[in-house]
């Protein structure tokens, strides 16, 4: 089996995870680790044996896949330098800062016939991968992700940082045009958005209703799925999944009609979703999570946060 070079760009928290999972995949030689700044560059390397740098152009000649895991601000720059030197790039979320950076990535991944993934993590999420065997026909789906406050990650507002997690999963299972959006929210402790809720309609008449917040006092992140008959309540940090009964439009508190399911301790889903990646790379099949993708979730989001800023 060819072995593919892989390199990680940006170590901080999240990056440092991408070497990790890179260190340890069958197929995969871990080569260098990138990062401005070179002493965490070289603190990673040491840690897997592999080389630093402190310019991500001096990996273009000496690997063939590689993480972009910097500053969404810089997605757009880097993840373009590496598909024009014929890189495989999984790219983190949001994939770029505009829809049209996203379009032009994914015409350069196209036309050179390279695999371009977004970092969309909670597609791999095996409670996720339960409901979507579930999942009949959604008539309301309720959507709550809440965080303690870090400084990390709010450079964008928390529909960029948050919420766009759960408007990739909701667009997947959705499957049809949006009719309108409404939102709201409002900054806390960052100079953007912190919290924020929409409400979005879909010309099936689905409704979705999202809720984020990165100023909780605790970290939740659910999922609900009504239908006809029944409802679907998923956890994603227990990757538990609970499906019940419901008769007009009302629960039944019934503890035989419940069916649950629920995975192993200890699923690691940044390895499943590098895993993914390097599939798609060795078997030319199109990534579970595409450029494409990444661009509607974006799109989304963006028209989430204007609509909050025009009100």
């Amino acid at each position: 089996m060819e072995t593919l070079r892989a390199g990680v760009i940006g170590v901080g928290y999240l990056g440092n995870f991408h070497a990790q999972k890179y260190e340890h995949c069958p197929g995969v030689e871990l080569y260098g680790v990138v990062d401005t700044d070179y002493e965490r560059a070289r603190e990673v390397a040491n840690k897997y044996q592999v080389g630093a740098y402190a310019d991500y152009r001096d990996l273009f000649d000496k690997v063939d896949i590689v993480s972009i895991v910097v500053p969404p601000a810089q997605h757009y720059r880097i993840a373009r330098d590496f598909l024009e030197n014929g890189i495989h790039t999984l790219v983190e979320k949001p994939v770029t800062e505009t829809v049209e950076q996203a379009e032009l990535l994914i015409q350069i991944a196209n036309t050179s016939s390279l695999v371009l993934q977004v970092g969309h993590l909670e597609r791999f999420n095996p409670a996720i991968q339960m409901l979507r065997d579930q999942v009949c026909k959604p008539l309301i789906i309720e959507t709550t992700r809440t965080a303690t406050y870090k400084e990390r990650g709010t450079e964008v507002d928390v529909v960029l940082d948050l919420m766009i997690h759960d408007i990739d999963i909701v667009l997947s299972l959705a499957e049809c045009n949006i009719e309108s959006i409404e939102a709201s929210g409002s900054a806390i402790k960052s100079d953007k958005l912190d919290v924020a809720t929409a409400s979005i309609l879909f010309q099936n008449g689905l409704r979705a209703d999202l809720s984020a917040s990165r100023v909780a006092k605790t970290q939740e992140r659910s999922m609900r799925v009504c239908e006809l008959n029944r409802y679907l309540s998923l956890d994603y940090i227990n990757h538990r999944l609970e499906i019940g009964r419901m008769e007009n439009g009302n629960e039944i508190k019934d503890t035989s009609a419940l069916t649950f399911g629920h995975t192993p301790a200890g699923t690691d889903i940044l390895k499943s979703e590098i895993v993914s990646f390097v599939d798609s790379v060795l078997t030319g099949e199109a990534p579970a999570v595409s450029g494409e993708d990444g661009k509607k979730a974006l799109e989304v989001a963006i028209n989430i946060s204007r609509h909050i800023a025009r009100n």
